[in-house]
């Protein structure tokens, strides 16, 4: 199978497209598969636009939109992750991965999949160490601060990942594992980019979190982008290093001495390569998607015969693991932990590599592990006839949406939704799953009126929206109702209204609580809208 990898797309899929079919024309062979490292901007309309992290000036609807609307169909299968510059709201509707447009599929939040025998597995964002032991808390429409976090890396999606057994072919990353350039010339990448000397010194080049899982699951290739520069490495693994990878799976949640341990560990010298036969991990990383940047590498890998296009389908121990985990998902904002050999009680399971019985239990809910073909659009596509001047309106968040694929396979698996999991738990009210009706909507959504609703703000009605200008009835009395100059009120009265249109009587202030400026309201309303008599 011939693979195409792309660092950071950054939107440009027209473009990238094109040099996959120039590299074809060229070299008269057919590219199979193309591999995404993050960056990919599936932003669908101008509200998708709005969730991406990054300055103003450099929003840019690029051309995922004309994929999305099927206006234009990627022409090989396309696999991404999510990185640091996305649709956050539309990821995260699929946070077990699923499609975003008629042939390109995104991983999720972290995700293994198979395309005609070869496995690959990936993890979205990148890693910032004051949200890794975080849950996903985050909901549109996202305040400054969370528009970030919603793509960090946490524990949760490393765990996981760190359950696999067997070989993984390809592992996909936006960050670079940390300690990665030991294993390259490093000091040509410092010719490259001489900033990274500072980083690399302090141990902040990379992710710790990512050097654990190339530890542990030690995949055959690992591509990765986000630094913006090609740079190759050869690692070389040890049999014991990975079964103490599996015993201590908790590493990720542990406790800040078993930490200190490990980073001693990380700033020893690597591990030469033995004399005998040893598990290489090939690590790749790629510029973005600009002209005379290297944003593109063709590898070749063993697989099974492919008849017409390749086949895509779930993987079963990823499907065990996720199922036997979903008791571990945390939506809130404070920091958790996750079972461990020391953390937790003994009898706490916290190896959850699947058993045979849990597999059985997969395969008879998926009879057929191929993932079908369900995408559907879920809002109004960008329209640039009618919107070419975005740049220059004003353009709200979107609403938060539920995804059918999402729920269709939560449903089937048997396990939970971490969006509709975190509107529950601060209050929000489930969207309908479905496509809606959009058709007669374009031309409103282009009217692009602003949103005078706080978006940093839960949508929990605040007091001031309570207080209602309307002043209430006056009192009438038995001569009101033969007076020809009281003015009649209109019909939008309050619903004390009924109240005050009858013959008074001594017990209702009684029994009403006491608010003398309401007093004070009805009097001042009777020398308003009664006659003076006097």
């Amino acid at each position: 199978m011939k693979v195409a990898v792309e660092g950071c797309a950054h939107g440009e899929l027209e473009r990238i497209y094109d040099t996959i079919s120039g590299i074809e024309k060229d070299g008269a062979t057919k590219i199979d598969l193309l591999l995404c490292c993050g960056d990919f901007q599936s932003t669908r309309n101008l509200e998708d636009l709005q969730t991406m992290a990054v300055p103003k000036k450099y929003l840019d609807m690029c051309s995922f939109y004309k994929y999305y609307s099927g206006e234009l169909v990627a022409p090989v299968l396309t696999i991404f992750i999510g990185g640091n510059h996305e649709a956050s709201n539309y990821l995260q509707e699929l946070p077990y991965g699923g499609w975003v447009a008629p042939n390109i599929y995104y991983l999720g939040y972290a995700g293994v999949v198979n395309v005609n025998g070869v496995r690959i597995a990936g993890i979205s964002g990148i890693f910032k160490g004051h949200d890794f032991l975080r849950g996903h808390h985050e909901f549109p429409p996202y305040t400054e601060s969370t528009c970030r976090s919603v793509y960090h890396v946490r524990q949760l999606e490393v765990f996981r990942l760190k359950q696999l057994s067997g070989r993984v072919d390809i592992f996909l990353s936006h960050d670079w594992p940390s300690g990665i350039y030991e294993y390259g010339n490093k000091a040509q990448l410092l010719r490259k980019k001489p900033f990274f000397a500072a980083d690399m010194e302090s141990g902040k080049l990379g992710s710790q979190p990512l050097e654990e899982l190339l530890k542990a699951v030690q995949p055959a290739y690992w591509f990765a982008a986000h630094l913006h520069c090609k740079f190759a490495a050869l690692v070389p693994h040890n049999h014991s290093q990975k079964l103490g990878d599996e015993e201590s799976c908790s590493s990720s949640s542990s406790s800040e001495d078993e930490d200190e341990d490990k980073n001693k560990e990380q700033k020893a010298v690597p591990t030469p390569t033995p004399s005998k036969s040893v598990p290489v991990t090939k690590f790749l990383a790629l510029d973005k998607c600009l002209p005379r940047r290297a944003f593109l590498q063709v590898v070749e890998i063993p697989s099974d015969p492919i008849e017409g296009t390749p086949r895509l389908e779930y993987d079963a121990e990823w499907l065990a693991i996720l199922h036997s985990t979903n008791h571990l998902i945390s939506v809130k904002d404070n920091y958790y932990y996750l079972p461990g050999k020391k953390a937790g009680e003994i009898t706490e399971r916290f190896k959850f590599t699947p058993t045979e019985e849990e597999l059985e239990a997969v395969t008879a809910k998926f009879q057929k592990l191929q993932v079908p073909e369900n995408f559907e659009r879920t809002v109004p596509a960008f329209d640039p006839a009618e919107q070419s001047d975005y740049k220059h309106m004003f353009v709200g968040q979107p609403k938060v949406q539920l995804n059918p694929q999402s729920n269709t396979f939560c449903a089937t698996l048997g396990i939970d939704d971490p969006l509709c999991l975190v509107l529950l738990a601060n209050g929000q009210e489930l969207p309908t799953v479905g496509a809606k009706e959009f058709k007669d909507t374009d031309t409103e959504s282009s009217k692009l009126q602003p949103i005078e609703e706080d978006v940093t703000e839960p949508l929990v009605t605040p007091t001031k929206r309570k207080l209602n200008l309307s002043l209430p009835a006056p009192i009438s009395t038995a001569a009101d109702t033969t007076d020809k100059n009281v003015i009649d009120l209109p019909e939008e009265e309050p619903e004390d209204a009924t109240i005050a249109t009858e013959a008074p009587r001594v017990e209702k202030p009684a029994s009403e609580p006491a608010s003398p400026n309401v007093k004070k309201l009805k009097r001042r309303n009777q020398d308003i809208y009664q006659a003076q008599e006097d």
